[in-house]
């Protein structure tokens, strides 16, 4: 398999992907964050401490885009939370060869929730581990791991990382 030159242009493109993700959530574009996948791919939020065991069990599961999709409807029609909004600060993004001709992407980021009072609390901090592929021109995650940082999470845990 033929080595991915990493150029600055790649790592570019691979942090608007980055940015346009939370900037879908925290805009509340839910329906668009299934179009930021492949349509075989996985999307899991694990804790640190769960993944560094090797132990499967995460917080939310989706391996293909209807599973996506599915949990945005059930987001907007089934579940009962209160109304809240993500703004997402990301860090620098770590670009490698994924060495199966994907790109590995490693990011820090940090997630303050904003309730409908206003009242804001820092939500999650961890890292995305992603494998992002390019079909038809555009970037899009094959593989995207939110590793928390924390073991514990809020039962609010409804709108994606």
């Amino acid at each position: 398999m033929e080595t991915l030159s990493i150029t600055p242009e790649l790592t570019l493109r691979v942090e608007m992907l980055l940015a346009s993700y939370a900037d879908a959530i925290d805009d509340e574009r839910y329906d668009e964050w299934p179009s930021f996948f492949t349509e075989k791919c996985l999307y899991k939020i694990i804790s640190r401490d769960n993944q560094r065991r090797k132990l499967p069990m995460g917080l939310m599961y989706c391996d293909n885009r209807n599973m996506l999709r599915d949990r945005i409807t059930s987001m907007r029609s089934a579940n009962v939370f209160e109304p809240h909004t993500y703004r997402h600060a990301l860090g620098r993004t770590l670009v490698t060869d994924g060495g199966d001709g994907s790109i590995a992407a490693r990011t820090n980021y940090i997630v303050a929730r904003i309730m409908h009072d206003g009242q804001t609390d820092l939500f999650s901090t961890g890292r995305y581990e992603d494998r992002i592929v390019e079909a038809e021109g555009k970037l899009l995650f094959r593989e995207r791991v939110v590793v928390t940082d924390s073991t514990s999470t809020d039962a609010l845990l409804v709108v994606p990382l």
